[in-house]
């Protein structure tokens, strides 16, 4: 009794030294105890061991700071019935005044104990493991439980043994005639009762340690030994099963010895398919947290524990299994490393070396003909640029960025500048003076130099004769002999911009006319047509008064005839409007747009929303037309294609220039890609704008809406006006 309770003293302060010692510094945790009752106890079975510290192991994970508790019942050094009734009224006794909060069941005579005694335990949860043989009936009434069964595969080790050696004709079966071994033994002989017609079964549960060695000396051929469990021999002797009787049987037995848990797997024995022990505690400890952190035991499901095929590489080698027969996912242990594992990295190393070094090689061997080659081409190049360069149709020059001075110019610069190739050598444009205007020149050279490029630059130079010429240049930074130039090309473009400028003019005069062509007509509408209307719409109604009511489908047909007039002639006072407005000819560029919006707002159902600021006075014709004209477009353009109802038209004058925006919510479009329809529309916007020095923004998204910009400088406007 003293030994016990030291044991359980040693017990309790080694798991207080498995928890974190942070728990000193944090505030003190809530105490819940823990008991573990198990058949044999960890000094009797390596098994129970492993399971006593795989639950030791999950219990930390708990919340709670718990006081664990161990007790065993000794099956194999005290198996009567007067030493276990003495070990099982002590722990009642013991743990009467001291109620666990959960009781952790290890092996079946422990839980059959519980039971048995419940009513000591009355309300107290059992979590079990390590069951096997069946779950006892009386669990099932009333008692609050879960846990881990776990089923033994006899039959699957030795179908896994037939596999690997197909031409076993007997089977050996070992055993003691311990309490505990009988168990173990029933399961065997109930696995192996189907195969008893194939095989030959020979069951040694009866013979003395050293007679069974000596029969399992001399075995016939063809024999495999399927070890169940011997913790006692009929002449009393007690074994350690795993650690005692296992390395006996495995050294004494001339065939291959199978076992059935992963404890047994140990000196020479070959394996099979094995329980786990330590899992079903790791499963069974993770049960008795949920349990302590208060679920219920009987809404946690019981599960059956995971079996795996185990097998020892030595004892396959041994007996000439091949490992390649093994189930899919066996685990093998102690497999002997191969030459290519043991020497992998040297290898590898060696390999990479030799690599590394032919690599190099091939690596010189290929920058040398490629260095050949690049050579080579690189005269060939030489070559084909002095011949380009001599005889490209354009004016190629070369000069250093240093002092800008030339090294080097072509024959077409000599037809385009008038200048020969001996007079420019060694001088720079200024001194010939080339560029018009010299600052141009500055900025020019900066911007290579800052860019390392320019492109499309338009430049007017001076002939050696005077005249003056239009060219298009580009320029590129290189090296001459280390040295940073700027190689610089130039077309003559003297006669296409006059043709531009022709164009351009031309396009001038064409919308101009346009416009004086639409004044005309909208005058010719207002004061001739538009006042004949109204005259005869005058007679009509005259004549509608003296037909009166003498004639009534008469006199309702002059009516109609009158309303169909006065129509007619509003709609020719809309299209004179929008040909020209008075309004913006009478009363200014702000009252025009002002006047066009709410009319356009009525006639085409589109809210219109227009704001002016700041917009002086006096804005020239030609300005406050351009400017209408944009808007109207804008408008027509809203109305046609983006779906919205409702655009805003905003006008003001900020830094010297008018800025004019219409903008929709509507279904908007790709600025890039033009539909025919609304293409000449923009394109107009753009030419009237350019005429007279003005910009045109279109910032739009395929449903986004559209927003259309208009700059038109008020200088320059005023310039053209005076």
């Amino acid at each position: 009794m003293r030994r016990r309770a030291a044991r359980l003293i040693c017990v309790v302060v080694v798991a207080g030294f498995l928890f974190p010692r942070a728990s000193f510094a944090k505030p003190a945790r809530e105490v819940r105890r823990a008991l573990i009752i198990n058949d044999l106890g960890i000094i009797s079975s390596p098994g129970f061991a492993e399971v006593d510290q795989a639950v030791l192991t999950g219990l930390q994970k708990s919340p709670y700071r718990i006081e664990l508790y161990e007790e065993r019942l000794d099956l194999i050094l005290f198996p009567d019935r007067v030493s276990q009734d003495r070990f099982r009224e002590e722990i009642v006794q013991k743990y009467s005044a001291r109620k666990p909060d959960v009781i952790i069941a290890a092996g079946p005579v422990s839980l059959k104990f519980i039971i048995e005694r419940y009513d000591k335990f009355q309300g107290i949860p059992i979590v079990f493991c390590t069951i096997w043989g069946g779950i006892p009936d009386q669990l099932r009434h009333g008692i609050p439980f879960t846990g881990v069964f776990t089923e033994l595969h006899p039959e699957g080790t030795l179908n896994v043994a037939l596999h690997l050696l197909p031409r076993t004709k007997h089977v050996v079966v070992v055993g003691g005639v311990g309490k505990f071994d009988e168990g173990w033994e029933a399961i065997a002989k109930q696995s192996f009762h189907n195969y008893e017609s194939k095989l030959e079964f020979t069951y040694l549960f009866d013979l003395t340690m050293p007679a069974l060695l000596e029969r399992l000396k001399h075995l016939p051929n063809d024999t495999i030994v399927y070890h169940t469990s011997i913790s006692q021999d009929p002449a009393g002797d007690r074994f350690i099963d795993s650690a005692q009787s296992i390395p006996m049987v495995a050294s004494a037995a001339n065939a291959p010895v199978f076992v059935m848990d992963d404890v047994d797997l140990r000196a020479g024995t070959v394996g099979g398919e094995l329980v786990n022990w330590a899992d079903d505690a790791r499963i069974a400890a993770e049960m008795a947290v949920r349990v302590l952190n208060g679920e219920k035991p009987q809404d946690i499901p019981v599960v059956t524990s995971n079996h795996t095929y185990m097998f020892d590489w030595r004892a396959l080698q041994r007996w000439g299994m091949n490992e390649k027969s093994l189930p899919p996912g066996s685990i093998v242990l102690h497999r002997q490393p191969s030459f290519w594992e043991l020497y992998k990295q040297y290898v590898v190393a060696a390999i990479f070396l030799i690599l590394v070094q032919s690599a190099a090689i091939i690596g010189l061997l290929w920058q040398r003909a490629r260095r050949r080659k690049t050579e080579a081409e690189l005269i060939r190049s030489e070559e084909k640029f002095a011949k380009s360069f001599r005889q490209s149709p354009l004016a190629i020059s070369i000069a250093s960025t240093k002092d800008d001075r030339y090294i080097d110019i072509n024959e077409t610069f000599e037809q385009q500048t008038g200048w020969c190739r001996d007079e420019v050598i060694g001088r720079s444009p200024s001194d010939i003076n080339l560029w018009v205007d010299p600052y141009q020149r500055s900025l020019f050279i900066k911007q290579l130099l800052a860019e390392g490029n320019v492109r499309d630059l338009e430049v007017r130079i001076r002939r050696k004769d005077g005249q003056v010429r239009t060219t298009l240049g580009s320029a590129e930074l290189i090296e001459v002999n280390d040295k940073p130039c700027a190689l610089s090309v130039m077309a003559d473009v003297t006669e296409r911009k006059r043709a531009e400028e022709a164009v351009a003019s031309l396009s001038g005069r064409l919308i101009e006319a346009q416009d004086e062509e639409r004044k005309r007509i909208a005058r010719e509408i207002h004061d001739d047509y538009n006042q004949r209307l109204a005259v005869l719409a005058i007679d009509l109604e005259e004549l509608a008064e003296n037909v009166g009511d003498s004639s009534g489908e008469g006199s309702q047909k002059v009516h109609e005839l009158f309303n169909r007039i006065s129509e007619l002639g509003a709609d020719l006072h809309s299209l004179s409007h929008r040909l020209h407005s008075s309004t913006l000819e009478s009363l200014g560029l702000v009252a025009g747009l002002k006047a066009f919006c709410a009319e356009f707002s009525d006639q085409q159902g589109i809210q219109v929303d227009f704001a002016s600021e700041n917009v002086p006075r006096g804005i020239p014709g030609d300005l406050a037309l351009c400017i209408f004209r944009i808007a109207q477009e804008a408008l027509r353009n809203v109305k046609r294609h983006s779906g919205a109802n409702r655009a805003e038209v905003r006008l003001e004058w900020s830094d010297n220039s008018l800025h004019l925006s219409v903008s929709d919510r509507g279904r908007g479009f790709d600025p890039n890609k033009f539909s025919p329809e609304c293409g000449i529309g923009i394109r107009s916007m753009e030419e009237r704008l350019r005429l007279l020095g003005g910009q045109l923004e279109i910032h739009a998204r395929p449903m986004e809406g559209a927003k259309i910009h208009a700059w038109l400088p008020f200088k320059i406007a005023s310039e053209r006006a005076g």
